[in-house]
């Protein structure tokens, strides 16, 4: 099937859920980039600070881009410019730099609290008491130009689907223990991005609201 049809596919699944997807075109050339915004893709997933630079300008202005890997804080000048999302805040050090350098561009960026849900120590994110001691603090209080409006979490690679389940619950969980304590008041706070190419039909049971795939609209990498 082709790029398009795919993305049409996946489309059709989420119609009717809470979920849009996140098209990740990390490692793809620019041209696969415009067969997906032909498509119909508006929201375009990255992992890496510099590749996402390059591809920024060659890409129609109404891309709106995410950074779904980690983010180095020496590299938050290339992003500050243009970048929508960073779905991977692991550090009040991070939010900080994000706040300086789009109050130097004079716009605001969002960012989602990274957790960490998997079985597999390698893999990045927050405790729920880390995330809570940065939101508590008055150095966050105080940022203007960063928002945070979800959370996001990387699920244990495995086809066990109770397992799966279970983590996708758990990054529910934190979600809605945040909306209530600190966002109440605050409707921008509405994200959850869970779900890859293999497990995104179980996250948006589980309530994802963004699904990141690659490897299912373009086909595995080379």
């Amino acid at each position: 099937m082709s790029i398009a049809d795919n993305i049409h596919r996946i489309e059709q699944e989420l119609a009717g859920t809470t979920a849009r997807l996140v098209v990740v075109t990390k490692t793809h050339p620019v041209e696969k980039l415009e067969e997906a915004y032909a498509a119909g893709a508006r929201i375009f997933g990255e992992n890496r600070p510099q590749e996402m630079a390059a591809k920024h300008p060659q890409l129609p202005a109404d891309v709106e881009w995410h950074l779904i890997g980690q983010l180095q804080t020496n590299k938050v000048k290339l992003l500050a410019p243009f970048v929508h999302t960073v779905q991977s805040i692991d550090s009040l050090k991070l939010l900080r730099e994000l706040d300086k350098h789009a109050a130097a561009n004079d716009r605001h960026i969002n960012g989602l609290l990274q957790f960490h849900i998997a079985q597999e120590e390698n893999k990045s994110g927050l405790t729920l008491a880390e995330a809570e001691e940065i939101l508590a603090s008055e150095e966050y209080q105080q940022l203007r130009h960063v928002r945070l409006t979800g959370v996001m979490g990387v699920a244990t690679f495995t086809s066990d689907e109770a397992q799966l389940r279970q983590e996708f619950r758990q990054l529910r969980g934190y979600f809605e223990q945040l909306k209530t304590a600190y966002f109440a008041e605050e409707p921008s706070f509405r994200e959850i991005s869970m779900g890859m190419s293999g497990d995104y039909a179980l996250a948006v049971a589980e309530g994802s609201t963004l699904v990141r795939v690659g490897s299912a609209i373009f086909g595995s990498r080379s």
